[in-house]
């Protein structure tokens, strides 16, 4: 299914779309990828109150499913990293937070640290995005993303703290 402009639509009665789209979020006009990545904050307040292996357990298997779901997905609409597939923007984001101080400044930076380097996409991050293909290359890019929010994050909270 297309819109009018040609792009690739997923298909919302399709759990495996809905899901890879972020329960919708990726399919804003403008920006996906940020929106996509607000949406997963009620998630990281879910995820927050476990313990630290916990958490990066539940985001070590949101990685895994999102391979699958990606490639899917991006399979299903006949497009290679379709812009409203945004389940990798969670799984980055909730990556640069893994550890992070609790509190809303927190938050707010690891979420602009997150989106600064999945967009401007620093070595190796566009090397992957453009050499890796499927669900492995759509998730890729935004693990490393999120290890270099994660550790800039982490090397605030220690000159913070």
């Amino acid at each position: 299914m297309s819109r009018a402009d040609g792009k690739p639509q997923p298909d919302w009665r399709n759990p495996v779309h809905l899901l890879a789209f972020g329960l919708g979020s990726g399919a804003a006009p403008k920006a996906p990828g940020t929106f996509g990545t607000l949406a997963a904050v009620p998630l990281y307040f879910l995820l927050q109150p476990l313990a630290p292996w916990s958490y990066l357990l539940v985001v070590t298997a949101m990685f895994f499913i999102g391979v699958w779901l990606c490639d899917r997905t991006s399979k299903d609409l006949g497009v290679h990293d379709h812009g409203g597939i945004v389940w990798d923007e969670w799984v980055g984001f909730l990556l640069t937070l893994w550890l992070a101080p609790a509190g809303p400044g927190w938050l707010i930076g690891g979420f602009v640290l997150f989106r600064i380097f999945d967009i401007w996409k620093p070595w190796p991050i566009g090397w992957l995005d453009r050499r890796v293909g499927g669900g492995w290359g759509i998730m890729l890019d935004d693990i490393v993303a999120g290890l270099y929010g994660l550790m800039l994050l982490q090397l605030a909270a220690c000159f913070l703290f």
